[in-house]
């Protein structure tokens, strides 16, 4: 019975809204006596619809490798030399939210980046003392405190960040750096649920 009332609702706010806008945006100018006005409004609201969708539909191949960058850094992980986007998938729901993306990098970003997860006061190589589960073990997901977290594992060096959503209900963000011990790759990771 849940699922049926909730595709009800998706396809109420999704199709039944727009499309009962547009025919708002036609029909009271005309009634009014506005024909041409009826008509620029229902273009004008029917391309802003259009641009939405297209913009959900392909909005990974929108995806941009400053963008990319800006995201990194903003993990205190700087990328100096030019890179590549070999990979760039998400995946949404309502109320959740999944990006993973991967970058082949130079070895000196690769080096600087292992050199700054290691030099952090926090960080663990021992497996047995990592939170690896940290965005599930968060004492408070809501209110509670950021938490940076550096830590090795047998294939790489990771980086997590959490920071709490403020409001209840609301997700928190949890992003999450891996730099391959082998390879120059570096993945981002960022889940909200």
């Amino acid at each position: 019975m849940g699922s049926i009332l909730f595709v009800g609702l998706s396809i109420f706010v999704f199709i039944g809204i727009p499309i009962g806008l547009g025919f708002l945006f036609y029909f009271v100018p005309r009634k009014l006596g506005y024909p041409k006005t009826a008509k620029y409004l229902t273009i004008a609201h029917g391309l802003f619809v259009l641009t939405i969708g297209l913009y959900i539909a392909f909005e990974d191949q929108l995806f941009t490798k400053s963008e990319a960058k800006e995201l990194v850094e903003e993990q205190g992980i700087l990328l100096t030399d030019d890179f590549e986007l070999s990979k760039n998938e998400s995946m949404s729901a309502i109320g959740d939210y999944y990006h993973i993306f991967a970058l082949k990098i130079s070895e000196r970003d690769r080096q600087n980046a292992i050199a700054k997860i290691k030099s952090a006061d926090n960080f663990k190589s021992d497996n047995g003392s990592i939170e690896t589960l940290m965005y599930q073990s968060a004492p408070d997901r809501y209110f509670g405190k950021k938490i940076v977290q550096n830590y090795a594992t047998e294939n790489s060096f990771v980086r997590e960040y959490f920071e709490p959503s403020g409001r209840e209900g609301y997700a928190p963000t949890f992003r999450r750096i891996s730099i391959s011990k082998t390879d120059n790759e570096l993945i981002f990771e960022d889940i909200n649920e």
